[in-house]
């Protein structure tokens, strides 16, 4: 049996002896290789952590003592140390979340897995503390990428302002967030990384003067007054000192003794201290550490000796459509840009930075300086596209709505991972964009249903040069192309019931439609759910309902063509992947009201709640987006409407 298998919770940790505990942390590198490989994860950030988070819960008393992760991807030992060593399920319906989380154990507090978050919530709890009296410890560990975040220095400024405040925070350097860190901080921290020899310096002079006869003792207490002005000389950690904070370090993250000497120290302190931890991200996996694009940070199911894929190579995927579109863009137009935040490689960019170095930004975890910077950038006469993940754009609707959409700027959003993204959990699905954006005068959204319409929207996005438009799509494969029979408006037919093609205009009206053979319903598929609303057309008409599929293609602002078309049938479905509050279907449904359109409608999308992780396909049919869900309440709807209009029989 492994010292791991032996560990039930932190209190275990504790009399282990100095080689017990290098022999646990190998166990737990080994555990991690092989669990993470049968089942997909974050793999990188974890291995660099497992010393750390062995001293972390050897020194504090965790649940009492509150640990804080930021973004939680590097929570995998954390949670093997507080007993919870079933992986087999990891990120899987039923299974451990990849993330902390409340519903797993009490040793876990922050569920919301966006970067910069950790030190506002330090802050909170160690006033928390304060007030109510309690002396029990609050211990953050952030990243140094996700210190490029705005947010992580808004907290830093508050919680030095209270000097006599308790509180921890571990900063966990490996010179990466997904990619290698860029910025400002990131060179500050290269820095100090290179002046770990100061502490020794200092602590050699202070033993050598103080026995030193007449002059040893005044010269030490002269150089320990001008100490401030010597630390910059020798090690520039004032930057936290200036704002207040007491800095330890740098010290070796993968050194268990010395991290835990480190965080004894701060543990003493009567004040916010912050220790400085320099990792390896990937530490102990050569193939992790050859890997220069992001070090392993997540991968899929693959075999742990030759690192191959396990799964069969399928379609390409959506982000990779995208990334080699936007790189062919870029070679016919120079005026065409990129940013992103910390995600160059995730969202497709790697083709276009190669090709195009001097017009991509990196500018780390910070998407709302992202969005401001585009409107900038389009001021000045270029086409930004800004791709980010689409759930961290709600990070930035302030910039988007003011600085972008306001000044009518003429800025691509290109939103990765949108809708249901499954495994990640809550806080990473793209449920909520359709919703937020809605609000936003003058933008205009494209949904696309396939690769074709992916990369002719995105060049119809990026022609657009006097307003915000964005450009969403799922994390998935991207499925075979769904062709179109014809259009109505902006927007593309994909089904009728007659098989007639609306492009036709031999024998029906000037829109392309048969006018006089109404169909019952009509479909209004959003995006990448083109073939399950096709399914549920075929379903329907095996009950005899006649049917017509569209895709908007652009579902904002709705179509002008959409409320006469829908005025021929007798109900209106929109399928759509993202929160039904607010998004499509809501605004179909406004757009048939001011056009005094009184058909009944229909929406299928997300429910207006934190979706549990698990593969995409059964989120979708846990809440009901399959075509045997939509056929059948769509078939129930129309047969209560019926009988509802079946004339009445009254008694003499």
């Amino acid at each position: 049996m492994t010292i791991l298998e032996n560990i039930r919770g932190p209190r275990d940790l504790k009399a282990l002896t100095e080689a017990e505990l290098d022999e646990l942390a190998e166990d737990i590198r080994e555990f991690l290789i092989h669990a993470v490989a049968r089942t997909g994860g974050h793999l990188g950030p974890n291995l660099g952590v497992v010393e750390l988070s062995i001293a972390l819960h050897r020194v504090f008393d965790s649940p009492v003592d509150r640990i804080l992760w930021d973004t939680g991807h590097q929570s995998y030992v954390h949670k093997l140390l507080t007993g919870r060593q079933d992986f087999s399920k990891l990120r899987g319906k039923g299974g451990l979340s990849g993330y902390p989380s409340r519903e797993e154990s009490e040793h876990d507090v922050i569920e919301n897995s966006h970067a910069s978050t950790v030190l506002g919530w330090a802050d909170g709890l160690a006033k928390a503390h304060q007030v109510l009296g309690r002396t029990d410890h609050v211990v953050a560990v952030i990243g140094d990428g996700a210190l490029t975040g705005g947010m992580a220095w808004e907290a830093l400024n508050n919680i030095a302002a209270a000097k006599d405040r308790p509180l921890i925070l571990v900063v966990n350097d490996n010179e990466r967030s997904y990619a290698p860190t860029i910025g400002g901080l990131a060179n500050h921290l290269a820095t100090l990384r290179t002046t770990d020899g100061y502490e020794r310096f200092l602590a050699w002079g202070k033993d050598v003067l103080q026995h030193t006869p007449v002059l040893g003792r005044p010269l030490y207490e002269s150089l320990h007054g001008a100490k401030k002005g010597f630390k910059d000389a020798f090690a520039p950690q004032g930057m936290f000192e200036d704002l207040g904070l007491k800095y330890v370090g740098p010290i070796d993250g993968h050194d268990i003794a010395a991290v835990e000497s480190a965080l004894r120290r701060a543990k003493r302190f009567h004040g916010p201290v912050l220790v400085h931890c320099l990792t390896q991200k990937g530490r102990g996996y050569q193939p992790a550490l050859e890997d220069e694009a992001d070090r392993f940070h997540s991968v899929g199911v693959m075999d742990p000796l030759t690192c191959e894929p396990l799964t069969p190579a399928g379609a390409p995927s959506w982000t990779s459509v995208f990334g080699d579109e936007i790189a062919a863009i870029g070679a016919e137009r120079p005026d065409v840009v990129a940013i992103t935040a910390a995600m160059l490689h995730p969202v497709g960019l790697t083709k276009f930075a190669e090709r195009f170095p001097d017009r991509v930004w990196d500018v780390g975890i910070a998407e709302q300086h992202a969005t401001v910077s585009a409107a900038g950038l389009a001021t000045g006469g270029l086409h930004p596209v800004v791709a980010v993940y689409a759930t961290f754009l709600n990070r930035a609707f302030d910039q988007v709505l003011m600085d972008v959409a306001l000044h009518r700027c003429g800025v691509t959003f290109v939103l990765d991972r949108a809708g249901v993204t499954g495994t990640d959990g809550a806080s990473h699905n793209g449920m909520w964009d359709m919703s937020v954006l809605q609000v936003v005068p003058g933008l205009r959204i494209a949904a696309p249903r396939d690769a074709d319409q992916l990369r002719a929207q995105l060049r119809e996005a990026v022609d657009v040069s006097d307003a915000p438009t964005v450009l969403r799509f799922p994390k998935e494969s991207v499925g075979d192309p769904v062709p179109a029979l014809g259009r109505v408006g902006g927007m593309d037919v994909l089904h009728r019931s007659d098989d007639r093609n609306p492009g036709d205009t031999g024998h029906q009206g000037g829109d392309g439609l048969h006018r006089g053979d109404d169909a019952d319903v009509l479909i209004v598929s959003v995006g990448a759910l083109a073939s399950v609303c096709l399914q549920t057309a075929d379903l329907l008409e095996a009950r005899g309902l006649r049917c017509t599929v569209v895709d908007p293609r652009w579902v904002k602002p709705v179509d002008e063509q959409l409320a006469p078309l829908a005025e021929r049938h007798r109900l209106v479905a929109v399928v759509e992947d993202n929160s039904r509050a607010g998004g499509v279907g809501a605004a179909v449904g406004q757009s048939l009201r001011d056009a005094d359109v009184d058909v009944p409608l229909r929406t299928f999308g997300i429910p207006e709640q934190f979706l549990a992780h698990a593969k995409r396909g059964e989120v979708l049919a846990d809440i009901g987006l399959t075509p045997v869900e939509i056929a059948g309440r769509i078939s129930a709807a129309l047969a209560r409407r019926t009988h509802t209009d079946e004339p009445k029989e009254y008694g003499p």
